[in-house]
């Protein structure tokens, strides 16, 4: 009955391993920064943006997609012209490429999943035949465009659900599975002859192994045929380094998946520890002690299950709030070094 029924049969082949341990970061801002007369430097000097992380070890770039963003009030640049090519930007440079769909014409979260408008009216049977046909030509386009993602999340931060309120959870878990299995059946459609890129499950309970074990228990129900596990790591929404600490330990013995911590983000600045005592202090060199305690504790994973980090936006203009790896004048923060030690020769 479905568009994408076909594809999904196909779907149960054999996935490419990812052959590194990934140093990434969500530069999804990155280009529009450097459009706008953003200039990043390292050590004072000025450089692109993306070379200055590969020159201290980072080989992958995450990059968001939106629906279409022009047709929601925020007007992020996330389309699909421009993802391409910082997709295409990044890969000349070596980047290995993790692409997030949001199924969004704007931002994602637990707390919002808006329907994009291209979709609104649609029947649940439409909708998961729209999101099929969506993930298989954007899939398509990335692959004609040399640049077809090794790694792709099927929506983002989706422990509440997607495309509200039709899949929103805990109360629609069939509608769920639908989407999430024409997400996989269009990115297999879409691969052409290459390797499916490895499929990501991404939720925001890095801390919780309550709530990641009820979300992944119902999951695995639907015998979806997922890759890796991405969870977001943010300690004063998540909980401490020790609740990270055992819910990789959980994930990694539970599922025997790999896993990644593919957002996760620290304050350079006073910001998110104004009222309350904070793991690490909120400067320069507290939010690069964050990043190698996070980064110890996935390398730690039982099975070696633990097979990368991201950090969530580390290049935008003005430092996002405090979060970035650059200050005020755009020069590079201590945190940038955190992977030298293990890619230097």
């Amino acid at each position: 009955m479905r568009l994408f029924a076909v594809a999904l049969l196909a779907a149960a082949s054999v996935s490419v391993h990812a052959a590194d341990y990934a140093v990434g970061a969500d530069l999804s801002f990155l280009k529009q920064a450097e459009d706008r007369g953003t200039v990043f430097k390292d050590n004072s000097q000025a450089k692109p943006g993306l070379q200055i992380f590969k020159d201290h070890g980072y080989n992958w770039i995450r990059l968001r997609l939106f629906h279409t963003p022009a047709n929601h009030q925020t007007r992020l640049p996330n389309d699909l012209p421009y993802t391409i090519a910082l997709a295409r930007a990044a890969r000349q440079l070596g980047f290995k490429f993790l692409l997030d769909y949001h199924y969004s014409d704007t931002w994602a979260d637990p707390g919002k999943q808006f329907i994009p408008k291209a979709w609104e009216g649609m029947t649940h049977a439409q909708m998961v035949d729209a999101l099929f046909q969506y993930t298989r030509d954007t899939t398509a386009a990335f692959r004609e465009a040399g640049v077809l993602p090794e790694m792709v999340q099927i929506g983002n931060e989706i422990t509440n659900g997607m495309l509200w309120p039709d899949a929103k959870l805990p109360q629609n878990w069939d509608n769920f599975a639908d989407f999430i299995k024409a997400g996989i059946a269009g990115v297999e459609a879409g691969k052409g002859n290459l390797p499916r890129p490895r499929i990501m499950i991404h939720i925001d309970k890095g801390g919780d192994r309550v709530a990641t074990k009820a979300f992944f228990d119902k999951l695995n129900t639907y015998a979806v045929n997922y890759d890796v596990i991405g969870q977001s790591y943010y300690p004063w929404w998540h909980g401490s380094l020790n609740d990270l600490r055992e819910n990789l330990i959980f994930m990694a013995r539970e599922y025997a998946k790999d896993i990644i911590v593919v957002e996760a983000a620290y304050n350079w600045q006073p910001g998110n520890y104004r009222n309350k005592p904070a793991p690490f202090p909120e400067t320069p060199e507290g939010q690069k002690q964050f990043w190698e305690e996070v980064n110890r504790m996935v390398q730690a994973t039982p099975d070696g299950r633990g097979i990368g980090v991201f950090w969530w936006e580390p290049a935008v203009a003005g430092g996002r709030g405090g979060r970035g790896f650059f200050d005020q004048d755009g020069n590079a923060l201590p945190v940038i070094t955190v992977f030298d030690k293990f890619t230097r020769r």
